[in-house]
């Protein structure tokens, strides 16, 4: 720790600010579909998502060795500074698409500024072009695809075996299975996410001979990390989990389990296998499958169309504000200081604008505006509408009880308004006989009061709703 000079300080503290912002970054992966069901209150499921990443973030170094021998040669003469313009090319992108409510893929923007800064810094020498196209562009194209053919099935698979029980028999089990299942999400993300910024540290301290080349990330490098991307974490990125939870498609219960499970199975596979991808776009491509997955559901084609542009953009936008800021920063000590002064503002300008419509625990399950049907969704509907409900379900029963309370509410206020005269009946005998009706039809009770057949009408649409 004594050899650790002060530009190597810096880049370690901006890795750790880069870590917090991947933490509410990423809050969403884990626990947007358990917070939009209802199945964990929004402050108690981003306590349980920090905690389970501190812990993740000790599991594994496999993918940290991918940053920081895999991607980059840090034999190429990568310096510090190029590794602090990386950093903030990261940052601003990451802060930019959580002002946007758009769940990108923090893990591509940090790859994205690392290759943008090296690429100027050094050249083409200094990236292992066959290690990104295996390890970062294939995984990012294959996982979100994979994850969701898998939670596609698992939705349906999981419907089907429902398919005879009322909702209200299953929503204990479903509840318990998404509070598992998202807890294993949180775990999976902090043995992949964490470990990119333990990378990078170590990365940074190879670049500064604290280390050796190919060592393994440092016990304090590790807690660190741990520690940065869980306290981001608990705080929540509000305006993703609200994309996630209510922008992409209508979450129901099983969905959720069955996308969460999914989700935590390709993540937990690729950090085995040292495959840096995007949790961001597994936890994505989950959710849209589960979508897919329950009769009925369907996807807000245009929410998603505008997540996978973002997706795309990713890799360039973070290398290219990365590659500016490297060419600053070679400039010297007052390159470096520049950097970090426009980085800074950057950051207050995007924290400033995101106070004028604020998102936070109180309001992320307010949903966004009902998207118009489009050709996709339209043809969907078409070929797979929505289901009744089973007799005695919770929708159905709810459904009916409502129906019910609709017609006695109206019959309430219609008792309080006098039935028309009838000009055709005779004034009755003084005696105190009954009177004599001239019209029969007035003998039916129904037909002398015009509101009676408005009511029997709604009683017997109630009845067949109560069916």
């Amino acid at each position: 720790m004594e050899h650790i000079t002060l530009l190597i300080g810096i880049v370690i503290v901006t890795a750790l600010v880069f870590d917090f912002t991947n933490g509410f970054h990423d809050t969403a992966n884990a626990m947007a579909t358990t917070i939009s069901t209802g199945a964990l209150k929004p402050k108690a499921a981003v306590a349980m998502s920090a905690a389970l990443n501190l812990l993740g973030a000790f599991l594994s170094v496999e993918v940290a060795k991918t940053i920081s021998g895999g991607i980059i040669d840090e034999t190429a003469g990568i310096r510090p500074e190029v590794i602090f313009a990386g950093l903030v090319g990261a940052i601003v992108w990451n802060l930019v698409t959580w002002l946007a409510g758009l769940p990108s893929s923090s893990s591509h923007a940090l790859f994205g500024g690392l290759i943008g800064a090296t690429l100027v810094s050094v050249g083409a020498s200094g990236v292992h072009g066959g290690a990104v196209v295996m390890k970062v562009l294939i995984p990012a194209v294959a996982a979100p695809i994979v994850a969701g053919l898998a939670s596609m099935a698992a939705t349906r698979l999981t419907y089907r075996l429902a398919r005879n029980r009322a909702e209200e028999d299953t929503a204990k089990g479903y509840r318990a299975g998404q509070i598992a299942s998202a807890a294993l999400v949180s775990l999976a993300h902090g043995t992949n996410d964490a470990q990119k910024t333990m990378g990078v540290i170590t990365l940074a301290l190879i670049t500064g001979g604290v280390v050796a080349p190919h060592a393994d990330p440092p016990l304090w490098v590790i807690a660190s990390a741990g520690l940065a991307i869980a306290l981001g974490t608990y705080l929540g990125g509000w305006r993703i989990i609200r994309t996630m939870g209510k922008g992409i498609t209508d979450i129901q219960p099983p969905q959720g389990f069955a996308a969460q499970t999914g989700a935590a199975a390709t993540i937990l596979a690729s950090s085995h296998l040292g495959f840096a991808l995007s949790t961001t776009q597994v936890c994505s491509g989950s959710v849209m499958g589960s979508g897919l997955g329950r009769k009925g559901g369907v996807v807000r084609w245009s929410t998603a169309g505008r997540m996978v542009v973002a997706w795309g953009l990713t890799l360039p936008a973070a290398g290219l504000v990365a590659a500016g800021a490297a060419l600053l920063a070679d400039q010297g000590d007052w390159g470096i200081a520049a950097v970090a002064v426009l980085a800074l503002a950057v950051c207050g300008a995007i924290w400033v604008a995101s106070r004028r419509k604020p998102v936070d625990h109180t309001n992320v399950n307010e949903g966004p505006a009902a998207e118009p049907a489009g050709v996709v969704t339209a043809a969907l509907q078409a070929v797979s509408p929505p289901p009744a409900g089973p007799v005695g379900s919770v929708p159905a029963a709810a459904e009916a009880v409502e129906a019910v309370e609709a017609v006695e509410a109206v019959e309430a206020v219609e008792a309080t308004i006098p039935a028309p005269a009838m000009a055709d009946a005779p004034l009755a005998d003084p005696v105190g006989a009954a009177p004599v009706i001239a019209d029969p039809v007035a003998a039916d009770p129904v037909a002398a009061h015009p509101h009676e057949t408005h009511r029997t009408k709604r009683r017997a649409k109630a009845g067949s709703a109560a069916g």
